[in-house]
């Protein structure tokens, strides 16, 4: 019967012999050197974010701003230029060829090239922030993908190795029925098991698939290996979750973004509300009639005369102006949530992960007892069965729990400017 049990729980060594990292009793825990060596390089994950078309798209968009502040800078008056020539025949006195020419350009009031060239460049800055803020959001998406990578392919490890221990276990069962000195019952037990292990390691390794296609899909330019790097053991930031928290806010694009955009806004306000009073055109004409006879030139003047239809614009302006101030407002509340969630996420996944490996380390513990009573004839061999899949799945739960506290702290890093994005 000893023989037997020592065959039966064979499988499972190799898995519960799997090294455990020590648990984290503090909440800063000095940076280990396989963190980085779990992420892409530094000059990997920049190609691949240059390369990235929301952010070659993004840095278009500057160019088009420039431009824009350049049109704004020169102002929307151009020269015109009009004339006409006429052929007049007058009774008893004869044919007479005539013209007329006259140019013309309309110019700016004071105050209002101030105000465009203001516009412009508070543009320019808006397009330069969303610019910095599309990478930062292909630098998360990157992220996200990564740890979708590592972490599946850690379960399709952990997975693919039950299915090794239950093959085992199966195959000496088989044996031991030949022997005489196993029931077949063990044996459907024990395949049972496996075929259960299988499904789990397929479904693992479809989703280590996925995630890779997923992420060279996005990233091109970033090198993936086939096999990804080991999932490293979560660390705290050095730096400490309170001092990243603050460099969410103070780094943040999206304020610098909701500012200009209402900087720009109240100066087009005030240039709107300037430009109730149209520009006036200024021009000189030459004309010559009766074939020369007469000749003449002059000064010619026109003005708009506003009414209703500036001082709605004004009015719309004005209206646009203060509520972006009030979206300032509201983009530093949004921006100040997501440092808090951030660091609370990372807080409470890192407290996940320790309580995933304490509970790892406690169902080990039981998994040795419920062998050493199967040995003596106290425990079946479906309950240590089962103790062997509890085993398994606290496994797979730490796993998914590391992944998910590293995806926490990365991002965390990533929002907070300390890793990958330049200030």
């Amino acid at each position: 019967m000893r023989k037997l049990a020592f065959a039966v729980v064979a499988f499972a060594a190799p898995l519960a012999a799997q090294e455990v990292a020590p648990l984290a009793d503090e909440e800063h825990v000095v940076a280990t050197p396989g963190y980085a060596q779990a992420l892409p390089s530094e000059p990997a994950v920049q190609e691949a974010l240059d390369g990235h078309p929301s952010v070659i798209a993004a840095q278009a968009r500057i160019e088009s701003a420039k431009a824009q502040a350049r049109a704004l800078g020169i102002g929307p008056h151009e020269w015109i230029v009009s004339g006409g020539i006429d052929r007049r025949d007058i009774d008893l006195e004869g044919r007479y060829t005539e013209y007329n020419a006259e140019v013309m350009r309309a110019f700016r009031l004071p105050g209002k090239a101030r105000l465009d060239r203001r516009q412009g460049a508070y543009g320019v800055i808006a397009a330069e922030n969303i610019a910095e803020d599309t990478r930062h959001r292909a630098a998360i998406l990157l992220n996200s993908y990564w740890w979708d990578w590592l972490g599946a392919a850690a379960q399709a490890t952990v997975d693919q190795q039950a299915v090794t221990n239950y093959a085992r276990s199966a195959s000496a069962l088989k044996r031991r029925v030949e022997l005489r000195d196993a029931a077949q019952l063990d044996v459907d037990l024990a395949e049972a098991a496996l075929a259960a292990a299988r499904t789990q390691a397929e479904l693992s390794a479809g989703r280590t698939e996925l995630a890779h296609t997923r992420l060279a899909a996005q990233f091109p330019a970033l090198p993936l290996a086939q096999t990804p790097p080991d999932l490293p053991v979560p660390v705290i930031p050095e730096e400490g979750l309170e001092t990243l928290r603050g460099l969410v806010v103070s780094n943040s694009h999206e304020i610098a973004i909701a500012e200009a955009e209402a900087q720009r806004l109240s100066s087009k306000a005030d240039r709107d509300r300037r430009d109730r009073i149209a520009d006036p055109s200024v021009g000189l004409r030459v004309f010559s009639e009766k074939g020369g006879v007469e000749q003449g030139g002059g000064i010619v003047f026109s003005m708009p005369l506003g009414g209703g239809h500036r001082r709605a614009l004004a009015d719309q302006s004005a209206a646009e102006a203060s509520a972006a101030q009030s979206e300032v407002q509201l983009t530093r509340t949004m921006v100040a949530e997501t440092a808090n969630a951030d660091v609370a996420e990372a807080r409470y996944r890192f407290a996940a992960w320790q309580q995933a490996r304490a509970s790892l380390k406690a169902q080990m513990t039981a998994l040795a007892k419920q062998r050493r009573g199967h040995e003596l004839g106290e425990i079946d061999l479906n309950d240590l069965l089962i103790g062997e899949r509890l085993v398994h799945d606290a496994f797979r739960n730490e796993t998914e729990a590391r992944a998910e506290a590293m995806r926490a702290i990365t991002k965390l890093r990533i929002d907070s400017h300390t890793l990958w994005l330049g200030d």
